[in-house]
């Protein structure tokens, strides 16, 4: 048993897979329109003008799909993990490229070669924020998952949607 086979580890990573299949599927059916999610252990939210309706149609089409082994639906090109692996890429390399500069006047002269270093962190990095989510950060299989309520949920101005699986 690994620490991703954890129950509370396994429900958030199946939710953040369930998560990110919704969203793909509505970015297909609303290409236009920006969303965004966050997971739980007990589910996930939407943030994003998107009914509840349309919603839970893309939440029952994502479960199904995610069942009969689409697992290519729990990655998503705008999930945080890949913005935390491109920077977490292009940091080292930049701190990397200051390694040993003791001066300010050291400090300066070495930036653009930083800059270029964090650049291709950044670009070679790519890759490895959807391979992450694939093995770590979520999970393809429902394992039995079940939705037990999708509902609005005002915060003052802003609404969103919480979605609630079992499972």
């Amino acid at each position: 048993m690994t620490i991703l086979d954890f129950p509370i580890i396994s429900r958030i990573r199946r939710n953040h897979g369930l998560e990110h299949a919704s969203l793909n599927i509505l970015n297909q059916r609303f290409p236009e329109r920006t969303l965004a999610g966050y997971s739980s252990p007990s589910g996930f939210f939407v943030l994003g003008d998107v009914t509840t309706e349309d919603l839970r149609a893309a939440v029952m089409q994502a479960l199904t799909r995610l069942q009969t082994g689409e697992r290519h639906l729990t990655i998503h090109p705008n999930c945080g993990t890949n913005y935390v692996a491109a920077g977490f890429v292009a940091g080292l390399l930049a701190w990397l490229g200051m390694a040993g500069a003791k001066s300010r006047r050291e400090k300066v002269d070495r930036l653009p070669f930083v800059i270029a270093l964090a650049m291709l962190g950044f670009i070679i990095s790519q890759p490895l924020g959807p391979k992450i989510q694939e093995r770590i950060t979520t999970s393809g299989n429902p394992e039995g998952m079940t939705i037990v309520d999708i509902f609005p949920v005002k915060v003052g101005w802003l609404t969103l949607h919480r979605v609630v699986t079992q499972g």
